[in-house]
Parts: structure tokens; C-alpha cells; sequence
């Protein structure tokens, strides 16, 4: 089977990459704007001519697109994101090639959820942000370009290579430079958003299973529990072995929660009933010896989000595998080893 990898040098990519590569019956071809990408090809400015010429030459039976952003302004979103995905659905529709799309979208698609609900495919999807429109316009793109394609929803990426922009990228950094300096307590704000967490690795499985097989539409991909983050954070103690305090700050600058007492496997995360998440709080000064660190959410989702993933395991077979813990694990690994 000859596959055409698109976006293989992303944080998904990469490792959808590789598990193509490790099954024998796969012929990859990676299409990207590095130098390292097999054919060198900006979707952002190329023609649909130029990519069906290519197409019509390697003759893929499955396209993977893997390319997109998560920064940057409306107009580099709906670009990237959005321009790319109809240059990639007008080549296909004119390449006789006759290749099957899979297409990696975004639970930010869905924007906020009622909390304690899970989200399934049949929702309305509402973005609560640009990134999330620029998404779901590339979405609508696929399901309404007549092609053999189907959308995979990823929810909330963890695990190896885990930007280090992103929240959990944020808090392993966090306490890799608390535990560096030798800091007693770690101010943490916004920890009370909740989401549903999908091992970057179980992300490529599905993308292999979803390759092989012949559903359409969207799935949903992830793995069906929210957690929340300063659950996370306690958790991303205790595999660093972080023994100071997590202390919690609220959604009032400068303002947090009392303090936090010592656990024994990385420290108690102190909070108060009337504590509100502090998304994007700004870095508190009031104490220069204590880290303080914010975890802006702007997906546009809203405090909870959570995947109802029975169309994963019905239609393609795939269930996650790879838990929490040792995606926070690996986070936490690679933050180690920075100096």
C-alpha cells in the first residue's frame, strides 16, 4: 500500500510515521515544506494543479494529513489549516489516483461541552475560537468533497514530543526548573479545566487502523475519560518525584489558594471550594522565591471536554492502550534531559 504522509514532521506526524514505517505492506512517502520531507510542498501556497501532477506520478492508495497549526492570527489558521485541506481535497478530486483521506481534525471542532457529558460525533459542533473554525471548515471540506475520507477528532494529544508550549508541556517545564533552583513550592493556575487526555502513540494506531479501513465521516479518537489538570499535575509530581507544595492559585491576580502541605509522593495540590480555574493567569511576582506558572487554554473549549470513543472501537477496531500516567511519564522524561 502506498501512503502519502503529509505533515510528517508534526508533533502527530512523527509518529504516525513511524508506525507506517514499522508495517512491512506500507510504502511511505512524506510530502512537507522541510528539507527533510521526501517531495518538498507548501499546501498553504501550492496549486491543486501542482499536487495532482504529483498525485497522478507516485499514485498513492491512502493520503494522510497530519499538517496544520495550532498559533497564530485568523488569517494564518483558516490558511494553514483550512486553504491547505481544499488544496489537498481539489488535487484528490482531480488525480486519478483514486486515493482514500484520512484527515486529522480536532475535538476544538466541537468547542465547549456540558460538563459530564461525552461528546459524540453527532453533535453540533460550536468552535469557540479560531482555531477551532479553521478546523472545522477544513472538516466540512472533506465530508462534503465526495471522496472516500474519513476525519479523525483528536482530543488532547499527550506524550512524547508533547510541545512545549502546550499546558502539560508547560507544567513539566514548570517543575523541571522548580526542581532545578531547588523551589519549595510550584504556583500553578487554571488547573480546574478538565480534558480528555490520548497518548500521541495511540493517536498514530488509530491513524494506521483508519488507513486500512473503510469508514467514513468522523470518529472520534480519544480515550473517553476527562482529567483534570491539577490532577495531572499530581500525578506529574509523583513521576518526577517533585516533593514540594502545588499550590493552586484562583482567578484573581496575585491571589491563591492556602498553602500546600508536603505529600509523599510529590506534594498536595492545596485548593479551595470557592477556587475558579485562573486560565491564562499572569505570573504572580509576589514571591521571587517561589515558580509560578499559568496554563492558558485557548482551544476555546471551555472547562470540561470529554470523547465518547465507542465509533473508534466499533469502526475501526482501536481502543487506547497507553495510559495517562506514562504519557506524563515521557513528558516528563524530555523535560528532564533539557538543560
Amino acid at each position: 500500500m502506498r501512503v502519502l504522509l503529509i505533515g510528517a514532521n508534526g508533533y502527530i506526524g512523527r509518529f504516525v510515521a513511524d508506525r507506517l514505517l514499522a508495517d512491512p505492506a506500507v510504502q511511505l512517502t512524506a510530502l512537507g515544506r522541510g528539507d527533510d520531507a521526501d517531495v518538498r510542498f507548501d499546501l498553504a501556497t501550492g496549486s491543486p494543479g501542482a499536487l495532482t501532477r504529483f498525485l497522478d506520478a507516485v499514485h498513492p492508495g491512502v493520503v494522510v494529513n497530519c499538517a496544520g497549526t495550532t498559533r497564530g492570527g485568523a488569517r494564518d489558521l483558516t490558511r494553514h489549516n483550512t486553504v491547505a485541506v481544499a488544496t489537498v481535497c481539489e488535487a484528490l478530486r482531480r488525480s486519478g489516483c483514486g486515493a482514500r483521506l484520512v484527515q486529522i481534525g480536532c475535538s476544538a471542532e466541537y468547542g465547549p461541552s456540558q460538563p459530564n457529558s461525552s461528546t459524540a460525533e453527532d453533535a453540533v459542533p460550536r468552535p469557540g475560537g479560531p482555531y477551532g473554525v479553521s478546523k472545522l471548515a477544513a472538516t466540512e471540506l472533506v465530508l462534503g468533497s465526495g471522496l472516500d475520507a474519513v476525519v479523525l477528532r483528536v482530543f488532547s494529544p499527550a506524550g512524547p514530543g508533547t510541545p512545549a508550549g502546550s499546558p502539560l508541556g508547560r507544567l513539566a517545564e514548570a517543575m523541571r526548573r522548580a526542581m532545578q533552583s531547588g523551589d519549595g513550592e510550584l504556583k500553578l493556575g487554571g488547573l480546574g479545566v478538565q480534558r480528555d487526555f490520548v497518548d500521541v502513540r495511540d493517536v498514530a494506531r488509530a491513524v494506521h487502523a483508519a488507513s486500512l479501513s473503510a469508514a467514513q465521516g468522523v470518529i472520534n479518537i480519544g480515550s473517553g475519560r476527562a482529567v483534570r489538570l491539577r490532577d495531572a499535575a499530581a500525578v506529574l509530581a509523583r513521576v518526577a518525584g517533585y516533593g514540594g507544595a502545588l499550590q493552586e492559585l484562583d482567578g484573581l491576580p496575585g491571589a491563591h489558594a492556602s498553602h500546600g502541605g508536603h505529600g509523599g509522593h510529590g506534594g498536595h495540590i492545596a485548593h479551595t471550594p470557592h477556587l475558579r480555574p485562573a486560565i491564562g493567569h499572569p505570573r504572580g511576582e509576589s514571591d521571587p522565591h517561589a515558580a509560578s506558572v499559568a496554563f492558558p487554554y485557548p482551544d476555546g473549549c471551555g472547562s470540561w471536554q470529554q470523547a465518547d470513543v465507542r465509533t473508534a472501537r466499533d469502526r475501526l477496531g482501536w481502543r487506547p492502550r497507553i495510559n495517562l500516567e506514562e504519557s506524563l511519564a515521557d513528558i516528563w522524561m524530555e523535560a528532564a534531559c533539557r538543560i
